[in-house]
């Protein structure tokens, strides 16, 4: 099993709609997308493959993997590959994750009316964004 790193928290959507959002985004990237939905434990797995080529897609990121899961107030996506980035892709890799966050992001808020809310939760990092930075002691 990959390494896990939780990356977005939905407040007021469920993992259903959640993974839809984005498996359509990353079907308009040209991503062949699969889901896999399991009861016990409840979480989706989504598998994306590219199968269109896409020039904004760099090679390390020709598949990727995610797992959403319930929470309490939502669900939650955790990146589940790739987990290492070569460093000359590094940039490439980065603007598509936030491309892929600002689209979720405001796709949720659009069709929700502003009623759910997709976000990073803070201080988290995925693997390749190097380890978090020092917790400053209270003075």
């Amino acid at each position: 099993m990959a390494a896990e790193f939780e990356w977005l928290r939905g407040r007021g959507i469920g993992r259903e709609r959640l993974g839809g959002t984005l498996a359509d985004y990353l079907a308009t990237l040209g991503y062949a997308v699969e889901r896999e939905e399991k009861q016990e434990p409840a979480e989706t797995r989504i598998t994306a493959r590219l199968a269109k080529p896409n020039p904004a897609v760099p090679t390390v990121g020709r598949e990727l993997s995610f797992r959403l899961y319930p929470t309490s107030g939502g669900s939650a996506i955790a990146w589940t590959g790739p987990t290492e980035i070569p460093a000359a892709e590094r940039g490439r890799f980065d603007r598509l994750v936030r491309e892929i966050v600002q689209h979720v992001e405001r796709t949720v808020l659009t069709e929700s009316h502003a009623t759910a809310k997709v976000s990073r939760p803070p201080g988290v990092r995925l693997p390749w964004e190097g380890p978090p930075p020092p917790a400053v002691p209270p003075a």
